[in-house]
């Protein structure tokens, strides 16, 4: 049963067996209304009471709401809204790279928090999720009460470089045949772990599902190209925006990170440094750290949403 009146919002399709098997939560999908993706659907998770406490999870690059699935399963306390970023899981799925873009990808979010009239948010982030709900949060600053940051980087680079991932999404010609024609890297998730075994099988199958058509593959290595290879790279306004309102957010934090995260494991240390109020969880997990410690994850959000008035643990 849908929650609101909003006529594009619908039912999202149905999963294979195995997915269902996985994840057994409510799911929806609503058109967007505004700007360049209108039209476009966005696919979405929102589990739990309507009236309780708000967590809005956002992925990052190659993943969707079905990372999430584990710390929604800690946190029956609360409402749980996870959407697809445009171009990944059941969301709509443009195929030009230049339809990705921090601002876009912030514009389809934000709309969707307002739609759903989200307020009092617990605002929690992975890898491209972090910049992305920091831009939404610099749109809808009076829609969070709290932030948990999860191996994502929200804090732009003196020198903007990306590691060798972004420096490989780079090449011509070479990057467009092993993103879209062999899709990289979703179907090697588990080269990013603490733990290998914990993306295998059915679980990495899960991730490698919504693009498993060529043609739908854009969004990974757009998002690999969204991440600026120099101070003049087009990403940098926008993240620069973002950034400064994280810097500015005075409700509570936390750091939740997996220090075996060959990308993002090292970038804990400036993000402790650049908010010293934030509590701090350091785990051996990698990169997509849900599948290795969602407890700990979980553990986090319920924290922030007790010190931000929302929810006791």
């Amino acid at each position: 049963m849908l929650r609101t009146g909003v006529p594009e919002l619908r039912p999202a399709p149905d999963l294979p067996a195995q997915l269902r098997r996985e994840l057994p939560l409510r799911r929806f999908l609503y058109t967007l209304q505004h700007g360049p993706d209108a039209g476009r659907d966005l696919h979405f998770i929102d589990h739990g009471e309507p009236a309780a406490p708000v967590a809005l999870l956002l992925h990052g690059n190659p993943t969707w709401s079905f990372l999430w699935r584990k710390v929604i399963a800690g946190l029956p306390r609360m409402r749980c809204v996870a959407p697809d970023l445009l171009g990944f899981g059941l969301s709509g799925k443009p195929r030009a790279l230049a339809d990705h873009s921090v601002d876009r990808h912030a514009d389809a979010i934000a709309e969707l928090v307002t739609t759903l009239d989200l307020r009092r948010v617990v605002l929690v982030a992975q890898d491209w999720g972090g910049p992305i709900g920091a831009a939404v949060g610099a749109r809808l600053p009076d829609r969070f009460a709290g932030v948990v940051l999860a191996n994502t980087s929200v804090l732009v680079p003196k020198h903007p470089r990306g590691t060798w991932f972004h420096r490989f999404a780079r090449v011509p010609v070479i990057a467009d045949l092993v993103f879209r024609g062999l899709g990289f890297p979703q179907g090697a998730l588990w080269i990013a772990q603490g733990d290998r075994a914990s993306i295998k099988g059915a679980v990495a199958a899960a991730y490698r599902w919504p693009l498993r058509r060529l043609a739908d593959r854009a969004g990974p290595l757009a998002l690999a190209r969204m991440v600026p290879s120099s101070a003049a790279h087009p990403s940098i306004p926008a993240l620069r925006r973002a950034e400064a309102w994280i810097r500015g957010f005075t409700g509570p934090m936390a750091l939740v990170w997996g220090e075996r995260d060959p990308i993002l494991g090292k970038a804990l240390r400036r993000h402790v440094e650049a908010f010293p109020a934030a509590t701090v969880t350091r785990t051996q997990a990698g990169h997509f750290l849900q599948e290795e410690v969602p407890d700990e994850i979980a553990a986090a959000v319920r924290d922030v949403a007790r010190r931000a008035g929302l929810a006791s643990d």
